[in-house]
C-alpha cells in the first residue's frame, strides 16, 4: 500500500484543486466513450456510457426474489415506521443540531448524540485517526488490479417518460443562482415522480453494488448544493465520469432538496454509471431532527418528506469496486460474516436501532486496544485495526473506503493506509475550515485525490 500522502498543497483554479506531489506526472484518467441511448425515463437524453455495474445471474435472481413485491408496497401511504408516523408538528420545535441548540426529548433522540461532529475538531483523540502525512513524496495508492467485467443489466421500469433533462437543467440553474430561492425549482408532482422512478431503479439493483473502475468516490455532501456542483465541475459532470456517492446527502446544509434531487435525476438518467449509497442521515428519525424535514415542510410539504423517506428506505447499502475496495458510509460490523449478509438485506427498510445495517451506516474506526467498543456517538461501535486487517484478509480486499466523519484535508488514511475516510463537504456547516475530497479510482486501480477548497477560500472565488 506504499507510502503516506503528502500534506503539501498546490494552488489551482477556483473550481477545485488536486493534490499533486508525485515526482512523476500522473496521466489524466481516461474518458469513457459516449454512445446514444434510449432511456425509458428520459427524454432529450443523447449520451450514455458503458455500464460499470457488475452482475451475476444468481445475485440478480436473489435480488428479484427479495424485492419482487416491494414496488407494490410503495404507495403514497406507505408506512415508513411507527416511530416516524407518530411525529407531529410539535416534534420539530425542540430538537436542534449540534451547534448549541437543545433536544427536548433526549430519550427519543439518544441515537443522534454527537453525530458527525465526533471526534471534535482540535481534539487530541482526533490525531489518533491520522497517519503521519508530513514526510511523504507520493500521492497514489496502488490497489492490486483485476480483470474488468461489465455486464449490461436490465432495470425494470414501471414509470412513464420523465423530462429528466429539463429537471436537471432547472436544478443546475438553481445551483448557479446568486442566492437560495425560497421556492423549489420543481413542483411537488415532479418531485414525487422523480422519487418513484428512483425507487424503481434502486430496487432493481442489489443492496451490495459490485462496480468496475474507473469511478470517482464522493463522501458526505450534507445539503451543500453549490459545493456539490463545484465537485462536479472538478471531477466532471455525468456521464464524463462514473460516480459512487457514500451517503449523507441531506441535513445540515441549506439546500438538501436540490442536493438530493440532482443526484436522483442523474441516477435516473445514468442508472448503471451513477450510484448513491445510504448514509446514516438517510432515515426518518435523523432527518426529523437535523433539518431536512423542516426544509421539506417549508419548501414543499410534510407529505413530500415521507416520499423522500420512502426513497431512503430503498437505497443500496455498500459497494465493491473491482472486488478490491469495500465502500460504505460508516464502517464494519461484528454481524458481517459474509458479503451475502449485505446482499440479503431486503429493501425497503428503515434503519434498525442495532445490527448489521445500523453498523454499516454508523460505525467508526478508532485507535483502540480492543476489537470493538461502544461508539461515543451513542449508537453502534468503534472498531480497531485488528478488525480491519482480518476483514480485508477474509474477503481478499485491499482497502475500506468510508465517509461519515469530518476530516481536515477531505480525506484521511488509517491503519497503514488500509482504510480511508472521504469527506466531500468543504467548510462543513461554515464551522470547519476543511477541504472536500473526491477519491478517483483509475482502471488500473490507482487511487488519487482531488481536493475542493472551502467556498470562502480565496482560491475558490470566481
Amino acid at each position: 500500500m506504499g507510502n503516506s500522502i503528502s500534506k503539501s498543497k498546490k494552488k489551482s483554479s477556483g473550481k477545485g484543486k488536486k493534490r499533486q506531489v508525485s515526482k512523476q506526472p500522473q496521466a489524466p484518467l481516461p474518458r469513457l466513450e459516449v454512445t446514444p441511448v434510449d432511456n425509458e425515463h428520459s427524454v432529450n437524453t443523447t449520451q450514455s456510457v458503458s455500464s460499470i455495474l457488475i452482475t451475476s445471474s444468481q445475485h440478480a435472481k436473489n435480488n428479484n426474489n427479495n424485492n419482487a413485491s416491494a414496488l407494490s408496497q410503495l404507495n403514497p401511504d406507505y408506512p415508513i415506521k411507527k416511530s416516524s408516523d407518530e411525529y407531529n408538528e410539535q416534534d420539530t420545535v425542540g430538537p436542534q443540531d449540534a451547534f448549541g441548540g437543545k433536544v427536548d426529548n433526549p430519550q427519543q433522540h439518544k441515537l443522534l448524540a454527537q453525530s458527525d461532529f465526533w471526534p471534535p475538531k482540535k481534539s487530541p483523540a482526533n490525531t489518533n485517526h491520522s497517519l503521519d502525512v508530513e514526510n511523504v513524496d507520493q500521492n497514489q495508492l496502488t490497489v492490486s488490479s483485476m480483470n474488468q467485467l461489465t455486464v449490461n443489466s436490465v432495470v425494470s421500469m414501471n414509470m412513464g417518460v420523465l423530462p429528466i433533462d429539463d429537471y436537471i437543467k432547472r436544478l443546475l440553474d438553481a445551483g448557479y443562482a446568486s442566492k437560495v430561492s425560497k421556492q423549489l425549482c420543481l413542483k411537488g408532482s415532479e418531485v414525487n415522480s422523480i422519487c418513484r422512478a428512483a425507487m424503481d431503479i434502486f430496487l432493481g439493483q442489489p443492496s451490495l453494488l459490485e462496480l468496475s473502475a474507473p469511478v470517482k468516490i464522493v463522501g458526505d455532501t450534507h445539503g451543500q448544493y453549490t459545493d456539490l456542483i463545484r465537485l462536479f465541475e472538478m471531477g466532471g459532470f455525468p456521464p464524463s465520469s462514473n460516480y459512487l456517492f457514500l451517503g449523507d446527502y441531506v441535513d445540515r446544509g441549506k439546500q438538501s432538496l436540490e442536493n438530493f434531487l440532482l443526484l436522483l435525476c442523474y441516477k435516473i438518467k445514468f442508472p448503471e454509471n451513477f450510484f448513491i449509497l445510504r448514509g446514516n442521515h438517510e432515515s426518518a428519525n435523523v432527518t426529523k431532527v437535523y433539518g431536512f424535514y423542516d426544509e421539506c415542510k417549508r419548501r414543499l410539504s410534510p407529505k413530500m418528506w415521507r416520499s423522500f423517506v420512502d426513497v431512503f428506505n430503498t437505497l443500496p447499502i455498500a459497494g465493491l469496486v473491482a472486488g478490491k475496495i469495500f465502500c460504505v458510509h460508516g464502517g464494519l460490523s461484528p454481524s458481517l460474516h459474509s458479503m451475502d449478509d449485505i446482499r440479503n438485506i431486503q429493501r425497503p427498510t428503515d434503519v434498525p436501532d442495532y445490527g448489521l445495517l445500523n453498523d454499516l451506516l454508523w460505525a467508526d474506526p478508532a485507535d483502540i486496544n480492543v476489537d470493538w467498543e461502544d461508539n461515543e456517538r451513542g449508537v453502534s461501535y468503534c472498531f480497531g485495526k485488528k478488525v480491519i486487517n482480518e476483514f480485508l484478509a477474509k474477503f481478499d480486499l485491499d482497502l475500506v473506503c468510508r465517509a461519515h466523519m469530518v476530516v481536515e484535508d477531505g480525506y484521511q488514511f488509517f491503519n497503514d493506509r488500509t482504510l480511508v475516510t472521504v469527506f466531500s463537504a468543504p467548510n462543513y456547516c461554515g464551522e470547519f475550515d476543511n477541504f472536500g475530497a473526491i477519491m478517483s479510482v483509475s482502471e488500473e486501480l490507482l487511487c488519487s485525490f482531488e481536493l475542493l477548497t472551502p467556498s470562502d477560500h480565496p482560491l475558490a472565488k470566481r
